[in-house]
């Protein structure tokens, strides 16, 4: 009875020391600023666009000429 007694004393005092810290933290910092761009499209995938036509292109002569 007494180790039940002080098992439940210790988890109490534990979780109430641990709540006082969560509840100490200050405010957060709002997320991410507005008008943000996830995925940034821009050279990178047209020159990629280029090469992907210009290898078709390659390709499809490459099976006329055979």
């Amino acid at each position: 009875m007494k180790y039940l007694f002080l098992s439940t004393v210790f988890a109490v005092a534990i979780l109430g020391l641990t709540s006082e810290s969560a509840r100490a933290q200050g405010p957060g910092n709002g997320g991410p600023q507005p008008g943000a761009t996830n995925a940034p499209i821009d050279g990178g995938a047209s020159a990629l666009l280029a090469a992907g036509a210009a290898y078709a292109l390659r390709r499809l002569r490459q099976r006329r000429a055979a």
